[in-house]
């Protein structure tokens, strides 16, 4: 058994869920339309690798303070099957197949928030979800997050703690990720794939001599 580790956004599915899921918010008149422009301002800032987690999270979840679990997860659970079940790419959910078949301990990890994380982690029958935590008092959500986040080297540490009892969780390990900002994640994995890797990803990739990997929503026809 060894562990299967994919990341979700830009690597299992077509596109970001935490701002796809703003854009959902914004059209059920549940956040402010203002939102959706800051928020992009931030995501530019992740691509670039400068991004600060905790300040987006704050601003991103200003609209769900308030709110109770039980809503929040199935309105979650209606968007992902609305608007992220379509954006799959079924080469990822081959190699989910793939790894399932083997035995393998399928973790769906990622930085998203994990009221978008957990409905697509039962979605594709993972083993394991690991995501942003919300922080909640008296049953509301406070807009706040809690704990180590899944960022960087964040998800490494969240292995860590899931998987503390194993002697050495990460050996013949695989690994699945778009993003630069996986790279800890990637180099800690016995297997790394970069999935249609960003350019700086791509790069540490063709280096290490990585596998890259290009995923797609058609396939492409054969000329």
């Amino acid at each position: 058994m060894a562990l299967a580790l994919f990341d979700l956004d830009d690597t299992l599915i077509a596109g970001d869920s935490a701002s796809l899921w703003l854009e959902y918010m914004v059209a059920e008149e549940l956040a402010p339309a203002g939102m959706v422009a800051e928020e992009q301002a931030m995501m530019s800032l992740y691509h670039q690798g400068k991004m600060d987690m905790h300040q987006y999270m704050a601003f991103t979840l200003q609209p769900l303070a308030g709110k109770t679990r039980q809503w929040l997860d199935s309105l979650c659970t209606r968007f992902a099957e609305q608007v992220l079940r379509e954006r799959l790419y079924p080469q990822g959910l081959a190699r989910i197949d793939w790894h399932r078949k083997q035995g393998d301990t399928l973790v769906l990890i990622s930085a998203s928030g994990e009221h978008l994380v957990t409905p697509m982690a039962r979605m594709l029958g993972m083993d394991h979800c690991i995501a942003i935590l919300l922080d909640e008092e008296e049953g509301l959500l406070t807009g706040q997050t809690r704990g180590t986040l899944s960022f960087r080297e964040g998800k490494v540490a969240r292995i860590n703690q899931l998987f503390g009892g194993l002697d050495d969780p990460w050996q013949g390990s695989f690994g699945y990720s778009d993003s630069h900002n996986d790279l800890p994640l990637l180099q800690a994995v016995a297997l790394p794939h970069a999935v249609n890797p960003a350019p700086r990803l791509r790069q540490a990739a063709e280096q290490a001599g990585w596998p890259c990997l290009h995923w797609q929503l058609v396939e492409e026809k054969v000329q």
